[in-house]
């Protein structure tokens, strides 16, 4: 189920960076951890700019769920490994984060990062 309202999309979208909280393997939410969040049509889409040892991810994969906060929207959410389209995924990153040029936007770009994206979908 993907829930999002035209207007969370938009904020949520529109929001320079995404808190994420997985929660924990006994139900508890983990603390809040900021990073890009990029909208690709009516979905929403993360990564781990570690990749598969950033603990946010480790966690949002083996719990599958957890809670998003950005642009003044704050929300349960699935995080689903869905077979996104890399590339589109790729050009939102570009096209949303270039001004923070090579340093920062090349490592999310990265095949370490790109096997990270997650769906955000709304509970």
């Amino acid at each position: 189920m993907n829930d999002w309202t035209t207007d969370e999309l938009d904020k949520v979208g529109s929001a320079d960076e995404l808190e994420v909280a997985p929660l924990r393997p006994d139900g508890s939410q983990r603390a809040y951890v900021p990073v890009w969040v990029v909208r690709v049509g009516d979905n929403l889409y993360v990564r781990s700019y570690r990749g598969r040892e950033g603990a946010w991810y480790r966690s949002a994969v083996d719990q599958r769920e957890g809670r998003i906060r950005a642009g003044g929207v704050e929300r349960a959410v699935a995080f689903e490994p869905d077979g996104a389209d890399q590339e589109a995924v790729d050009e939102a990153y570009r096209a949303k984060y270039a001004r923070y040029g090579d340093t920062y936007l090349d490592p999310m770009l990265r095949p370490g990062a790109t096997e990270t994206t997650l769906r955000l979908a709304a509970r």
